[in-house]
């Protein structure tokens, strides 16, 4: 016999297996639909992206690793080190960047001056820490690097043994509707397309400056104010370098953005340099500098067009010059490859008249050693530069640039220069104008966040007034590996 303790659970397990498979059939239509669909659950969405190793590594902001929405990657640990169990905002972050370029010149200044034709490796180390305490202050600090290997004519743009490269603090903080910034101590600078004023990349080693920054952004408008002395580069220890005592260059900048379809920039600065030499002159100088550029894009056109006057004295002569750059384009955007095609027109005044107390060789400042070619063959001094070139990508991640630069002397009674003001010895007061033409060939290939490879290669043939001096056709070739973490 059964007991009627035992009918009792009977008739409750009853219940209870029809009570669920009374829920599982409720519940049954939105299972099967939701089977039938086979629509997944909708992943959480994060609205923060991961920084990529930049130009400037101290404006990158690796905060955004505290989010864990963020996948991580190998040894993000050092890109995201918290310094407050409370605060994500308080952090350090560690980087480095490595540059090599094998650079081949068969005839440096054209075969004219006391270099022989050479190839060598140069090399550029940069490690990094990044302190974020809060959102208004940052301390930065880098340190760099910089060697080449079997370089017959070592410059101090080549070599710079393990040195700091920068160490400053800066602040930002909201002041009366608009953001106050300042940085202070060894930086990098640079203005627009760094046609004169810039961080020197192209070379192997950087133009730091040791210097006071300040600026106020509001609304369209951006003003800026700088106190700098260059750093001085010497390579005979580590930690020898220092500021230049005897070179500053300091001034203030304005810009305003969406001015018509493009931005508008202007600056006024004060180089003062001790023991200048030209050709013409020497001494001490110093020169008032007035700058405006005017940069923009329309539909498919583009545009960057920038005018410098240069007034002040070397020595006991007065200093008159001028420089000006237009870059122009136009993409074809529904082509394959979206080709631009492009022209570029630079001019920069040289001294037309030896002996008059006057000198006009434009001083191009501090340039970035990359904005006609690698090769160095044009300098921004003395010149009248027309390039025409075609730009296209590849692939997404290939761009091809090809050009033809055409090359005068604003004056034959100047010389002809190279990158950094060097002189092409023998050129001043001879020959005609026209120097000479080139043809450059660039490829970069971006083949990831942290990895870029270039290949560049210019022929110049020089112009027969030239030639008529013993000048020589140039080539070089440069193959480039970067990577930045």
């Amino acid at each position: 016999m059964v007991s009627s303790t035992t009918r009792g659970r009977r008739k409750k397990r009853a219940a209870g297996f029809a009570a669920a498979a009374g829920l599982l059939m409720m519940g049954a239509p939105a299972a099967f639909a939701q089977t039938a669909t086979n629509v997944p659950e909708s992943p959480p969405t994060c609205d923060v992206k991961r920084p990529v190793p930049g130009f400037n590594r101290w404006q990158e902001n690796w905060g955004v690793l505290a989010n864990p929405c963020l996948p991580r990657r190998p040894f993000d640990g050092l890109k995201y080190i918290p310094l407050s169990r409370n605060d994500p905002t308080w952090y350090l972050s560690l980087g480095a960047n490595l540059r090599e370029r094998f650079e081949l010149n068969n005839t440096p200044l054209f075969g004219l001056g006391s270099a022989r034709p050479d190839n060598w490796v140069i090399q550029r180390a940069e490690v990094h820490a990044d302190a974020r305490f809060g959102e208004h202050v940052q301390a930065f600090f880098q340190l760099e690097d910089a060697r080449p290997f079997g370089k017959d004519s070592v410059t101090p743009v080549d070599k710079n043994p393990l040195d700091i490269e920068q160490a400053f603090v800066a602040f930002v903080y909201g002041v009366g509707g608009g953001t106050f910034k300042a940085r202070v101590g060894r930086q990098e600078m640079a203005f627009d397309l760094q046609r004169f004023v810039s961080v020197r990349d192209g070379p192997n080693v950087r133009q730091a400056f040791d210097a006071l920054w300040a600026d106020y952004e509001i609304g369209k408008w951006r003003f800026i104010g700088y106190l700098t002395q260059p750093v001085q580069y010497r390579d005979a220890a580590v930690f020898d370098d220092v500021s230049n005592g005897h070179l500053t260059f300091s001034g203030v900048r304005v810009e305003r953005v969406n001015t018509g379809p493009g931005d508008l920039s202007a600056y006024w600065s004060r180089y003062e340099r001790d023991n200048a030499r030209f050709l013409d002159a020497s001494g001490n100088e110093r020169r008032d500098v007035f700058d405006a550029r005017y940069a923009g894009k329309q539909a498919q056109f583009d545009w960057d067009v920038e005018g410098m006057v240069q007034t002040g004295h070397v020595g006991a002569d007065t200093v008159g010059a001028w420089a000006f750059g237009a870059l122009g384009g136009y993409t074809f955007a529904a082509l394959p490859g979206t080709p631009r095609l492009g022209i570029q027109v630079d001019g920069a005044s040289g001294d037309r008249h030896p002996g008059d107390g006057r000198v006009e060789t434009f001083n191009p400042l501090f340039p970035n050693g990359y904005y006609f070619t690698l090769a160095g063959y044009t300098g921004y001094s003395n010149l009248i530069h027309v390039k025409p070139s075609l730009t296209f990508k590849v692939t997404p991640k290939v761009t091809l640039l090809t050009a033809l630069g055409f090359q005068w002397r604003d004056t034959t009674a100047d010389a002809v220069y190279g990158q950094g003001m060097a002189v092409v010895p023998g050129t001043a007061g001879k020959g005609n104008r026209w120097t000479g033409m080139y043809a450059q060939v660039r490829a970069d290939w971006l083949v990831s966040d942290n990895v870029a490879l270039a290949l560049e290669a210019v022929h110049f043939e020089v112009g027969d007034s030239l030639r008529s001096l013993g000048a020589r056709n140039a080539d070089y070739v440069g193959v480039e590996a970067k990577f930045g973490w």
